[in-house]
Parts: structure tokens; sequence; C-alpha cells
């Protein structure tokens, strides 16, 4: 097993961590609360009531956990591809595995992303639904917030929904990633190879370029998972009201209409490219120093 992809990993899924998390949160707050009129009046009220902190709600545990869960994805994701060709990535540019065998790694990664990535996702989603002002007390001396930060949050859930709890919206997870980071990994390589002369590896544009349209084609292909997967995961909050992922899905069809499935699609392309672009472009170099 290569381990220097998981290191990488961790770091570009850092880098590009911070640089999405404000549009994140909008984002899931438009998939799971219907008093927003759109994009912009959920970034103005959201200014207004909380301030600039507000967009950074439940960044302290994804800070940790999807830089985590990105150490997986490109771990996964790699060891498969050499447990498939035989080739490590410094040899992949020379002798390029199929796509065929690219995207059986990609839904490998997806697959076991989504598992590790549930409960941290959860409790991420949890944050940035409070929709308190940063720093509000109540006359007890507590938060004004039902979570007072991540451990909080997970704690809450542990004690008051069980383990289970903690998984809660997981298969939707799975349905999302798995084919997700497929599509992830194809168009990245795919590109990459167009953008590079044979036998070498693409400069930096190429990759900030092919991470950027990786980013942009597979959030386009999540979003109606994605809406699902928010809504499960805020259905503990105040009693569940859905039975699983096909009773979610019927249930939203039904109340809002084929759209409810385009929530937040927008943003999630927004912030695909840049996001993805980044954290590509940081992968590979700093693969190149410490391999």
């Amino acid at each position: 097993m290569s381990l220097a992809e998981f290191v990488a990993g961790w770091i570009s899924g850092a880098a590009g961590l911070v640089l999405g998390h404000p549009v994140d949160t909008v984002k899931v707050r438009l998939q799971t609360q219907s008093d927003y009129r759109g994009i912009l009046d959920c970034v103005i009220r959201t200014y207004r009531q909380e301030t600039v902190l507000g967009f950074f709600k439940g960044m302290s545990c994804p800070l940790f956990s999807v830089a985590m869960s990105n150490s997986v994805m490109f771990g996964a994701y790699s060891n498969a591809l050499l447990y498939l060709s035989n080739t490590p990535h410094r040899d992949r540019s020379a002798n390029p595995p199929s796509y065929a065998h690219i995207f059986t790694a990609g839904c490998f990664a997806g697959l076991v992303q989504a598992v590790v990535l549930a409960p941290v996702d959860l409790i991420k989603v949890r944050l940035q639904n409070q929709t308190h002002p940063c720093g509000l007390r109540n006359p007890a001396g507590g938060s004004g917030a039902q979570y007072r930060g991540p451990v909080h949050c997970g704690a809450s859930i542990f004690r008051e929904e069980g383990l289970r709890g903690l998984f809660r919206g997981t298969w939707a997870l799975v349905l999302r990633d798995t084919p997700t980071l497929a599509v992830y990994f194809l168009t990245y390589v795919s590109l990459c190879r167009g953008l590079a002369a044979q036998g070498q590896d693409p400069g930096p544009r190429a990759v900030l370029v092919a991470g950027g349209c990786a980013g942009t084609a597979s959030w386009a292909l999540a979003t109606p998972m994605d809406v699902i997967k928010a809504r499960l995961q805020m259905d503990g909050v105040k009693g569940a009201s859905y039975r699983g992922v096909l009773d979610c899905i019927c249930i939203s069809v039904r109340q809002e209409g084929p759209t409810v499935f385009l929530k937040g699609l927008p943003l999630n392309t927004l912030r695909a490219f840049p996001v993805n672009a980044v954290t590509f472009l940081s992968y590979e170099n700093i693969l190149k120093l410490i391999c």
C-alpha cells in the first residue's frame, strides 16, 4: 500500500475546504430550509444575522474530517488503481491505466469515503443549519444554539439517537458518492491526458482546468442525491418524518415537485470548480515533493 496519496489527499483536502466552505453553508441551508427566497436572500440574511462567521459554521469539524475523507478518497482510489493496473502514481503518465480501471477505482473510493465520512458529514450539516448569531448567549449563560460545537453535537446525537443516529443519511451518501467519484476521476484523467503531451505529466494549467471540470461534472451528477442526503441528516432534529431514501424522495417530489432535486445545483457547480482545481493542483504537487 502507498501512503503518500493519503498524506497528499489530507493536505489538499484542507486547502480545498477552506476555499469552499462558505458556499457549502449557503447550499446546505437552501436544501434543508424553505424560508429563503434564493441564493442572494440566504447570503444577505446569514450575514446580517450572524456576520461573516455564520458562513464558516461547522468548519472546525470538516477541517479535520474533510481532510481525512479526502485522504481516504485519494488513498483508496490510488491504491485500488495500483491493485488493478499494477502501476504506481509516478508511472501513470508513461503507462496509463485503462478507463475501466479508473472507473472501478473511483467507485471503490466513493464507497469507502461515504462510510468514513457519514458521521462527520452529519455533524457538519447539523451545525451549518444553526441560524443563531455567533457568540449569542442565553440568560442562563449557555449558548443560544442547540449544539455548542462539533464534539457536543456528536455527543448529543449519540445520546438522543444512539449509534445509528450518527449514520443517518449514510445510504444516500453511498448512492451519491459511489458513481460520482467514478465520474470525478474519469473526467480528471481524461482531460489531463487530452491537455498533456503523450507520455508527459500535465502542467499546472492543465491540472487546474481538469480538476475544476472534474469537480463541476461530479457535483452536477451528485446534487439530486445530495439534497436527499441533507434532508435525511436533518430529519432527526425535530423527530423522524422519513422512513428512508425512497420515502424522502417521494415526499420531497410530492411537496415541491421534481425541481427539488436542483436545489443547490448552481452553488455546487460554482463552488466545485475552484475548490477541486486547488485540490488537485495541491495534491499533484505534494506528491511530487514526497514521492
